[in-house]
């Protein structure tokens, strides 16, 4: 392991003497201390809250119906139960990510466990409509907090094989679907949905508990200065992993950086007075709107709309194309019961394991742009059948096929993203794209349920391809590929 040692840094302007002192970065600390026992826990941790998330937002294809029929609601009303969360959600994503930006990320993962959890519980107890909505809102923005937890995991794994751990961390997200479809066929003929939301909140205060185990980011306090500190962490990941520290001391890499910072340049600094610059709200969207960093943010706004939509408008099309295609096409004769919809929801659920699958395969081989566009090709094929009225088995088998590869874009997209932006803005910047994604989550319900339901599958499958094609083209306008890439720690506005 000492062998990494060879990058160390050989410094000889120390306090304005000749002698030479071992140096090294970051980022050489994390490559020598490895992938170990640490690194396993933080996974453990950040999938636990990927889990939890999953489960909130499937939970969301489930009780709408036996909400509907138990308290009369109109088509509308049912609706908003789904449109009403991704609004939070779009909240949420932006106001986590300033806030881990700009106060740790263990800040921001106490305070999105803390709404979650509590806001996932209440929903159960709603005494009426109105309270659901007011409950599942709150819960959605506590739900927003999702890019804390990948950019929480990727800031301690190491450069080498970072595409392959983050796919690992995106698998806990399709365990929390086929856990909650689970739940869903079991608990809701027997118990009800209330008894659904009340177990489904478990991961939420799982999160809470676990919380005080945490560590902070080493990236995040080596960025704001506070080296002693980082020092301190990174002993630790080394004391749990079995190994050790380079020799030397640790110091900045900042004339490293690929982003070399000018006397303009608007960012979080290692002077401790400097960091207050990113504390306003507006700087950090004025970054990600910089002119270094406009093609890319505009870009990953595209594909989170793009994911969003499409992956959340397979899932309620899947339940819709169960309960209603008797209705729009008489002469079928599928079977309409709830065992059948709770029986689809969980076979395309797991689809979601082959395209992670595939998605750890190519994305550290062929890098992300193409891993993307590979699989955004492919899930344009299986969907495409689905303009025209198919057969209940062929149906669900398109949809199996489309939602597998629509998550391998999904996930290689959140892999990429966290990629792209500098340690500033990191959390804001997948914040503020996650976002973006919540507005196409509170349109789909209009094109996935309305059209669906309303007879008008041709035009929703058509819309769905139509998006799938404008994000496999947004992808190829990327204007860096980062498999094996350093993290940048710092961005240049003036670049």
């Amino acid at each position: 392991m000492m062998k990494h040692s060879a990058n160390i840094i050989m410094n000889t302007e120390v306090a304005g003497s000749d002698d030479v002192e071992l140096v090294y970065t970051l980022d050489e600390a994390i490559t020598v201390v490895g992938f170990g026992k640490f690194q396993a826990l933080v996974l453990a941790y950040a999938g636990l809250g990927a889990m939890a998330e999953a489960m909130e937002v499937m939970i969301l294809s489930f009780i709408g119906p036996s909400v509907k029929s138990e308290w009369g609601l109109s088509s509308g009303q049912e609706s908003l139960l789904t449109t009403i969360v991704f609004a939070g959600m779009l909240v949420g994503a932006y106001s986590w990510g300033l806030l881990a930006d700009n106060y740790g990320r263990r800040m921001g993962l106490l305070s999105v466990a803390v709404v979650t959890s509590l806001f996932a519980l209440l929903s159960a107890f709603s005494p009426n409509y109105i309270s659901l909505v007011l409950f599942r809102m709150v819960g959605g923005i506590g739900l927003g907090g999702g890019p804390v937890y990948s950019s929480w995991f990727l800031e301690f794994v190491p450069i080498r094989n970072r595409g392959f751990w983050m796919v690992i961390f995106s698998t806990f997200w399709t365990i929390g679907t086929i856990l909650e479809a689970s739940l869903a066929w079991i608990i809701i003929p027997t118990l009800g949905w209330r008894w659904l939301l009340a177990l489904s909140s478990i991961p939420c205060f799982a999160a809470l508990i676990f919380y005080f185990l945490t560590l902070e980011s080493p990236r995040y306090l080596y960025l704001n200065g506070r080296i002693s500190d980082t020092h301190n962490v990174l002993k630790k990941m080394a004391a749990i992993n079995g190994t050790e520290l380079p020799p030397g001391t640790l110091v900045s890499d900042r004339t490293n950086e690929e982003y070399t910072p000018s006397e303009n340049t608007h960012l979080l600094s290692t002077r401790k007075h400097e960091t207050e610059i990113t504390k306003s709200p507006f700087s950090s969207i004025f970054t990600l709107l910089s002119s270094s960093l406009l093609k890319t943010t505009l870009l990953s706004w595209a594909v989170y709309f793009g994911n969003s939509f499409s992956y959340y408008g397979i899932v309620l099309m899947t339940s819709e194309l169960s309960s209603g295609q008797s209705k729009c096409w008489p002469h079928a004769n599928e079977a309409t019961d709830d065992s059948s919809l709770y029986r689809n929801v969980f076979i395309t659920s797991i689809a979601e394991l082959p395209g992670l699958v595939l998605s750890a395969v190519l994305v550290d081989k062929v890098g992300r742009r193409i891993s993307m566009v590979i699989m955004y090709s492919l899930g344009f094929v299986f969907l495409l059948p689905l303009i025209f009225h198919q057969h209940e088995l062929i149906t669900t088998s398109l949809l199996f096929g489309s939602r597998m590869f629509i998550i391998g874009t999904y996930t290689v997209a959140g892999i990429y993203c966290p990629e792209l932006y500098p340690t500033s803005v990191r959390t804001t910047g997948v914040g503020v794209a996650s976002a973006v994604g919540r507005i196409a989550g509170m349109i789909c319900p209009l094109v996935a349920v309305g059209l669906v339901s309303g007879c008008h599958q041709m035009a929703a499958v058509s819309l769905f391809e139509v998006v799938i094609i404008m994000s496999g083209i947004s992808v190829l306008f990327f204007p860096v590929e980062t498999k094996g890439r350093k993290l940048s720690d710092i961005v240049d506005v003036n670049n």
